[in-house]
C-alpha cells in the first residue's frame, strides 16, 4: 500500500509495534518441549487481549486455494515458510521460523524471526539465522526513495552468494498494509534499478529466505508448507518497512 496520511501511518506503527512484542515472546517461548500448538495458543491469547484480528487464519494461500487454518506460521528445519502451527514437539537444536501477521484498525503488519532451540546442532545453523537477519538489514537499507525493488533484491542475492546460501526464486516478498499481499513483489534477488520504483509512503514487507542447500523447495502433503528439496536446514526473517523520504523505517520493532 501507498500511505494516505498521518493517521494510517499512525496505525501502521502501533500494529508494528504490538506484532514485534508478540514476536518476541513468541520467539522466547521457542525452546525444546514447547509445541506449535502451545505458541498458536499465546498468539491468539496475546492478539485478543489487544482487541485486534489473526492475519493470517482463513487466508486463501495453500495449493489449491485452501484457507490456512492457523494464525501463526511454524515452520521446522527443512521447512522453509507456510507450516501451520500443529502439535509438533520442538526439539533440542531445531530451527525454528515464526511467521506472523495482524489486523490492528483494519491495516495489516508482517513479520517473521528464526530461533533455534536449545543448543545449536551446527555452526552453520547459527551461520544460516545470523546470515539471514544480516540479509534483511542489507535489503533494509536498499528500501528508500528512488531506488527499486530490484535494488533489495540484488543486495540480499549478492550476500546469499558471498555465503553460499541457495534461496527459493518462487517465494518473495510483497507489499503489504490494505492486504496481506500486495504489489508490488520483493524478490530476494534481482538487477540493481531494476523492479518497481520505491516511493514515498510505499510499505513493504522485505522477508530473505535462505537454506544451506540448493534453495529448491517443493510444496508438502498438507498444501502449505514449503521444504527444501534436499532436506537441508532453512531461515527466514521479515520486516514490515515504510519507505520515507528519510529512508526506511521499520514498522515491526518494539
Amino acid at each position: 500500500m501507498i500511505v494516505q496520511n498521518q493517521e494510517e501511518i499512525d496505525i501502521l506503527r502501533e500494529g508494528g509495534r504490538r506484532l514485534a512484542r508478540h514476536l518476541h515472546i513468541l520467539g522466547e517461548m521457542t525452546k525444546p518441549g514447547v509445541t506449535g500448538l502451545d505458541l498458536e495458543n499465546k498468539a491468539r491469547e496475546m492478539v485478543a487481549a489487544d482487541g485486534d484480528d489473526l492475519a493470517f487464519i482463513d487466508y486463501p494461500s495453500g495449493k489449491h486455494g485452501e484457507k490456512f487454518p492457523t494464525g501463526l506460521c511454524f515452520s521446522v528445519n527443512d521447512i522453509i515458510v507456510h507450516a501451520p502451527a500443529n502439535d509438533y514437539e520442538i526439539q533440542d537444536g531445531d530451527v525454528v521460523c515464526l511467521d506472523f501477521g495482524i489486523w490492528h484498525k483494519g491495516l495489516v503488519t508482517d513479520h517473521a524471526i528464526t530461533v533455534i532451540a536449545g543448543t545449536p546442532k551446527s555452526p552453520e545453523d547459527v551461520r544460516l539465522v545470523k546470515g539471514t537477519f544480516e540479509a534483511l538489514k542489507m535489503g533494509i537499507v536498499q528500501a528508500k526513495v528512488g531506488n527499486t525493488t530490484g535494488d533489495i533484491g540484488a543486495a540480499v542475492e549478492k550476500f546469499a552468494k558471498q555465503q553460499k546460501f541457495g534461496y527459493p526464486k518462487n517465494l518473495s516478498g510483497h507489499g503489504v498494509g490494505r492486504e496481506i499481499h500486495e504489489d508490488p513483489h520483493v524478490p530476494n534477488f534481482g538487477t540493481p534499478g531494476e523492479g518497481e520504483k520505491l516511493v514515498e509512503g510505499l510499505v513493504i514487507a522485505i522477508e530473505p529466505m535462505f537454506t544451506l542447500g540448493t534453495g529448491d523447495l517443493f510444496v508438502d502433503k498438507d498444501n502449505f508448507s514449503y521444504r527444501t528439496k534436499d532436506g537441508s536446514r532453512s531461515a527466514h526473517a521479515e520486516h514490515t518497512i515504510l519507505v520515507t523520504a528519510n529512508g526506511p523505517e521499520i514498522l515491526t520493532k518494539e
